[in-house]
């Protein structure tokens, strides 16, 4: 069970992996672009390529799904990045439904783990599965792998990184649990922690605050690059930026201030210095690098 691009790692990890996968579900189809044509998930387009009977419920308590769901009398669900299951449809198989999660659970519950845990500025994430119960992505663990973070590194980057060792991991916790070797642990935070979570990005989210620091800042624009991008305002018009470099110094000017040589850089004040911005698209044009940028806008 999954829909994006993400989930089509795993899809094919299980596949080399020999499981017999007896049937995909994911979101219908619907349409997209200018043509308004309709758009197949990226995970019922490599299931058609297999050959793999598709179902696409528009609603998961649908009883014509549930029967239709029941008739492949699957061992065991697999749900990668997909919808939130009613209990009918996560306890019908006789080993329970398994989920992979972009988070060391229980840290960065919900839809958007990868981004919260950059913006957040963590030196570390990872993958988790688990079981699925009740409440969202509070099931009982049964492995995880850490992936250390740089400074650098974006959210389209680590999704690549995480896609590949999750789906590893996901092919090594279906093996552990046909052999009978994994434990179920359950998720707890530990007295000194706190628990953060990791809810669905909004436009609002996406707006910078050139009153933070410019480590908050750096933090929020590789966060949310390549997509759905970090944005402010550089003279009326909207301005995204998806690559920073910080300078932390004594600000010469109010926060959130442009300035720039004209030619080779462009950088905001923010609280304890400037933030350079190196890759950039301003409204109605394309992204580009901030030298080619400059070459082409005029400073009012």
């Amino acid at each position: 069970m999954g829909t994006p691009e993400f989930a089509v790692e795993s899809l094919e990890a299980l596949l080399a992996a020999e499981f017999h996968i007896v049937a995909v579900v994911t979101a219908p189809d619907k349409p997209a672009g200018r043509g308004m044509a309709m758009n197949e998930s990226a995970v019922k387009k490599m299931a058609v390529s297999q050959n793999i009977p598709v179902l696409q419920p528009v609603n998961l308590k649908d009883l014509a799904f549930l029967d239709q769901l029941a008739f492949y009398k699957a061992d065991l669900q697999v749900v990668v990045a997909f919808r939130m299951l009613p209990e009918k449809v996560w306890n019908m198989p006789p080993m329970g439904t398994i989920n992979l999660h972009g988070s060391l659970l229980p840290q960065y519950r919900g839809a958007a783990p990868i981004n919260w845990a950059i913006i957040n500025g963590e030196k570390e994430t990872g993958v988790s599965t688990f079981k699925l119960q009740h409440a969202i992505d509070t099931g009982n663990i049964l492995l995880q792998e850490t992936i250390p973070l740089t400074d650098e590194i974006t959210a389209g980057e680590l999704h690549d990184t995480m896609k590949v060792i999750g789906s590893s991991l996901l092919v090594k916790t279906i093996e552990g649990l046909l052999k009978g070797t994994l434990t179920e642990t359950p998720q707890q935070i530990a007295p000194d922690d706190t628990l953060r979570m990791a809810p669905k990005i909004h436009s609002s989210d996406c707006l910078l605050d050139f009153h933070e620091s410019a480590e908050n800042i750096h933090n929020k624009v590789r966060g949310l690059s390549p997509f759905p991008g970090a944005f402010t305002e550089l003279h009326g018009h909207k301005f995204k930026i998806y690559q920073t470099k910080k300078e932390i110094t004594h600000p010469e000017h109010s926060p959130g201030v442009p300035v720039s040589d004209g030619k080779s850089y462009l950088k905001f004040g923010c609280s304890n210095g400037y933030v350079h911005c190196t890759s950039v698209q301003l409204e109605g044009k394309k992204r580009m690098d901030i030298e080619s940028f400059l070459r082409g806008y005029r400073f009012p």
